[in-house]
């Protein structure tokens, strides 16, 4: 059932239906008092003394996966201890389950899910001039030249044109037709063919060790360290081409949405139109319809998003990991997945090639390297010898009264006096952080969030990132009604205001989650950033990842400590990571980069090693104290999270599955750290009171030991949602 419930349910099958079920169907159910849809499973005896209710309804004609597919779901609901029909669930398209509409032609509905068609008009038989006259004539000597037609087309042409389209059928001088079409995600973009490049000597060696990979067939790992600019996506292409040109299909995966035009446009220029996209921007119908290409070996390259990797591509020879190390990659929610590690599992079971490819891949990662379990490829060295940027680092706070430094100021306007791009990121949107009271020091927050609500100047609007709560700004102050807040600290749409004055000549964009809205926010700004039509380009970390700006020669980076203050172990590594991913984006091109960081203290390791480029320093102190604590990779986590509208139920709950846990421990004899319960550093959310336990062992099998006997033996408080997280990601 795509239920949160454990095992499996029997039914009988009426004659019927018996040559329609099978397993991979949905079918409808009576379950209780409801009737559901369910996934067919397989055949099995019938329960000794048990009277079973009968299936319904058949939903679909073919089966949704593959046995080979349902093993690698079996895999995910006994790893992630999550219900197999949820997991099911998951893994299939949304646009699978929408029903029909009224008038909704040309779309019909098949075993429930939305298909959309074409209606195509054809001209047969001469032209009877003397018998028709004006729009109807005109229609059908225009279909004579053109052979056919949509109706969407001659609507367009012609106007209203169903009554003549009718008559001429009527009089049997046009041919119907009804054609399944898909809905394109790449409809009106045109992108000119390209040619593989010619590779250094790194990249070479780098494809041949996986080209060799490939040949012998089996399972075989990679971990492609390259440094920003280094030409690890040229080494995919190249790697693709090959698997291909055996008959094999590819998996893409991306961290971001943004992500996804530009690197399309590179593999559509490569390999042409047989490439099917997956993530969450599109519409329901154009995800069903990519997932059906897909199923029809239509499309045998696909790239997306984390959900990607439940994509029923067969016969798969590689999978890529671009940017490993995203954090984006895990789901937060639901089935709490993780799709760079699942690309390992399904990559061992296809028997295919696995690149994990990062500039700055995850310590976990490299320690798999140095174990022997991933072998490592670099590119040390960009392409064409190009060098790294020159950082320049100052020294000063992030403030509103002054958010950009005269350094910085100075760089920026000589790279407009010379035609240069810039990029300035600030991983904070809005005008401002939060709206102060000067005279009593009471600062707006969120009345569901445990956070203060960010001023969106040009919205008028102060707004909570998490639960969307918004109120008119800059207001009043709640506690004592002072009239005038004071603006403190400083986001990506203070620094565009910022420039604009200093620069007002600049052609200046910004890009946030609030600036990207809508179904092709991220490409619009990122085509006119590639075109030179935009000269700063500002924005938070989505601008720092995997974007190839050739013209960008100049970084500013604000507040380059800001994440390091986050209460996540991970706090360092990912302060690392986006320093080195935006500095990146600097030199790409013919022309040297130039980095301008701002911070408030250089000593920390991950920015002192950021500065440096010095990738294996910050490794080595980061293993360190990841040892020194037990945290991955010298130990394995898992989190129970806990959530409700009531505080002290909320409380007593987690207190309840902390005694819980405590007495299996001891019972089993285990050795795992339970910490906890605590409240949630966020520790409310959209209303929600929020506790956690962290629990910590340095086997994998004692962790999962002890949960297996905690889902036996728990029992579900009422109104506390309880989500399980193995290996979690985000302790927020």
């Amino acid at each position: 059932m795509p239920l949160p419930l454990d095992g499996s349910f029997h039914y009988c099958v009426p004659s019927q239906l018996a040559e329609r079920v099978r397993p991979g169907v949905r079918v409808l159910v009576p379950f209780g008092r409801r009737k559901v849809s369910a996934y067919v499973l397989g055949e099995s005896p019938p329960p000794a003394g048990r009277q079973l209710k009968a299936v319904l309804e058949v939903l679909d004609d073919a089966p949704l996966w593959t046995a080979g597919e349902l093993a690698f779901f079996r895999w995910i609901a006994d790893y992630y201890l999550h219900p197999l029909g949820e997991v099911l669930k998951t893994a299939l398209p949304t646009g699978i389950n929408l029903q029909s509409r009224k008038g909704a032609d040309p779309e019909t509905v098949t075993g429930g899910r939305r298909v959309l068609r074409q209606r195509i008009f054809s001209a047969t038989g001469q032209i009877p001039v003397k018998a028709l006259r004006g729009k109807t004539a005109e229609i059908l000597t225009f279909l004579h030249q053109t052979g056919e037609a949509s109706s969407a087309e001659l609507k367009t042409r012609f106007g209203d044109c169903s009554p003549n389209l009718k008559r001429l059928t009527d009089l049997g001088l046009l041919r119907l037709e009804q054609r399944e079409v898909y809905r394109n995600p790449f409809s009106g973009e045109q992108v000119e063919r390209d040619q593989p490049k010619e590779l250094s000597p790194q990249q070479q060696a780098a494809l041949q060790a996986v080209l060799a990979a490939a040949d012998q067939g089996g399972f075989a790992p990679f971990l492609l360290q390259g440094v920003t600019g280094s030409g690890k996506t040229e080494v995919y292409l190249q790697a693709i081409a090959h698997c291909r040109s055996q008959g094999k299909s590819a998996l893409v995966l991306v961290p971001e949405i943004s992500l996804t035009p530009q690197l399309v446009r590179r593999f559509r220029a490569r390999f042409g139109d047989g490439i099917a996209v997956l993530h969450s921007a599109l519409s329901d119908g154009e995800r069903y319809d990519e997932w059906r290409r897909i199923r029809r070996n239509e499309a045998p390259i696909v790239i997306g998003a984390r959900s990607a990797i439940f994509a029923p591509l067969e016969r798969i020879g590689i999978i890529v990991v671009d940017e490993e190390h995203e954090a984006s990659f895990k789901q937060s929610d639901g089935l709490r997945y993780n799709a760079r590690d699942l690309a390992l599992v399904r990559a061992r079971n296809e028997g295919a090639v696995v690149v994990l490819g990062s500039a700055t891949p995850l310590v976990t990662t490299v320690q798999a390297a140095r174990e022997g379990r991933l072998r490592l490829l670099e590119l040390p060295q960009r392409v064409a010898d190009r060098p790294l940027p020159t950082i320049l680092p100052v020294i000063t706070r992030l403030t509103a009264e002054e958010p950009l430094s005269p350094q910085l100021l100075a760089e920026l306007g000589h790279n407009l006096e010379r035609g240069e791009q810039s990029l300035l990121f600030l991983n904070r949107r809005g005008f401002a952080t939060l709206l102060s009271c000067p005279s009593c020091g009471e600062a707006l927050v969120c009345p569901n969030c445990s956070v203060s609500l960010t001023y969106h100047r040009s919205r008028g609007e102060s707004r909570c990132h998490y639960c969307d709560y918004r109120v008119p700004a800059p207001g009043t102050c709640p506690a004592c009604g002072e009239l005038e807040l004071k603006e403190l600290g400083v986001g990506t749409e203070r620094i565009e205001a910022e420039l604009r004055d200093r620069f007002p000549e600049a052609r200046i964009a910004r890009m946030d989650s609030d600036t990207t809205g809508g179904k092709d926010g991220h490409n619009r700004i990122l085509s006119k950033v590639a075109r030179g039509e935009v000269d700063i380009l500002v924005g938070t970390q989505m601008i720092a990842k995997g974007h190839d700006f050739p013209g960008v020669t100049l970084v500013g980076v604000l507040q380059a400590e800001g994440s390091l203050y986050l209460p996540d172990f991970r706090a360092a590594e990912r302060t690392f990571q986006v320093l080195c991913q935006v500095i990146g984006r600097a030199g790409r091109g013919e022309l040297p980069g130039r980095v301008v960081l701002q911070a408030a203290s250089l000593e920390q390791y991950a920015v002192a090693r950021a500065l440096e480029h010095d990738f294996d320093g910050f490794c080595t102190e980061e293993l360190e104290f990841r040892q020194e604590l037990g945290y991955p990779p010298f130990g394995f986590l898992a989190a129970i999270q806990f959530s409700g509208t009531a505080e002290g139920a909320t409380r007593e709950a987690a207190a309840l599955a902390v005694r819980l846990l405590t007495q299996l421990k001891a019972r089993l004899g285990l050795r795992v750290e339970i910490l906890g319960p605590a409240q949630a550093p966020l520790y409310r959310l959209r209303g929600r009171f929020r506790h956690q336990i962290l629990m910590k062992a340095a086997q994998r099998s004692d962790l999962r030991r002890l949960l297996a006997a905690y889902r036996r033996e728990h029992s579900l408080v009422a109104n506390v949602r309880e989500a399980l997280d193995i290996d979690p990601v985000d302790l927020l």
